[in-house]
């Protein structure tokens, strides 16, 4: 697959599934801007990916941010044939009775304002054939304990692949969710104990968590022109833990 000539834009694309989806965009020949909010390991890892790619700060919580990027978006090009919009928090571990004002303020601000802001700011710049790709999660239809507001995000963002496929018909504009389940990032490492990491090995059926490269390699289908019949979708790279 060559994706010479295309441009991806990517949130969260400092680490974990949004870098790795960077890497493997840029080196099938795409120019990569990727986004996140931390600036010197956002420049970290535009370095590692090469030259074919572009950093820019933003916080995506933030309109007046996401405004401000697509401005500077503009310096580099108007046109963006793959918009992957990935920037999440995942750190929610609230069961009913417990969860503040604060925590899903955050969640909601990140996970679903700021996706809906960064699809709607990116419309000027998408055009015919463009594929938008949103990160959803394995939990959108499981009920996992202590975590409903993160599912409830998710779920979220599944809908929005949804309702954004009928409004962009008329466009020409595809867009599709990919739900990964237990993925081996560096913030699900540092945040899930060794034991909870096997008790999902135990439960996934394939018998292992994955690796950020199975969710690029999702990415990198739904990115190019193998999916041209593909919108509304929902893509489940979880080893099969929320099909059974």
């Amino acid at each position: 697959m060559s994706l010479k000539g295309k441009t991806a834009l990517i949130t969260g694309g400092n680490s974990g599934l949004g870098f790795a989806s960077a890497k493997l965009l840029s080196s099938h020949g795409a120019k990569v801007i990727i986004v996140a909010r931390r600036e010197d390991e956002l420049k970290k890892a535009a370095s590692e990916i090469g030259s074919n790619a572009i950093a820019i700060p933003a916080d995506v919580s933030k309109v007046s941010d996401i405004k401000k990027l697509f401005s500077t978006v503009k310096k580099y090009t108007d046109s963006i044939d793959i918009l992957f919009a990935n920037a999440g928090v995942v750190d929610d571990n609230q069961p009913i009775g417990e969860i503040t004002e604060e925590s899903f303020d955050r969640f909601f601000s990140i996970n679903v304002k700021g996706m809906l802001f960064t699809v709607q700011e990116a419309l000027p710049f998408l055009h015919r054939g463009s594929s938008v790709i949103l990160t959803s999660s394995v939990v959108a239809r499981k009920g996992f304990p202590n975590g409903s507001v993160y599912a409830a995000t998710k779920a979220s963002n599944r809908s929005f692949a949804r309702t954004w496929t009928t409004d962009l018909k008329d466009r020409g504009i595809r867009v599709n969710a990919i739900s990964p389940g237990p993925i081996l990032t560096e913030g699900f490492k540092a945040g899930v104990p060794d034991e909870e990491i096997k008790g999902f090995e135990s439960s996934v059926p394939l018998g292992h968590v994955g690796e950020p490269r199975n969710i690029a390699d999702a990415v990198l289908f739904l990115a190019g022109d193998e999916s041209s019949f593909i919108t509304g979708a929902d893509i489940q790279v979880d080893g099969g833990l929320g099909q059974v």
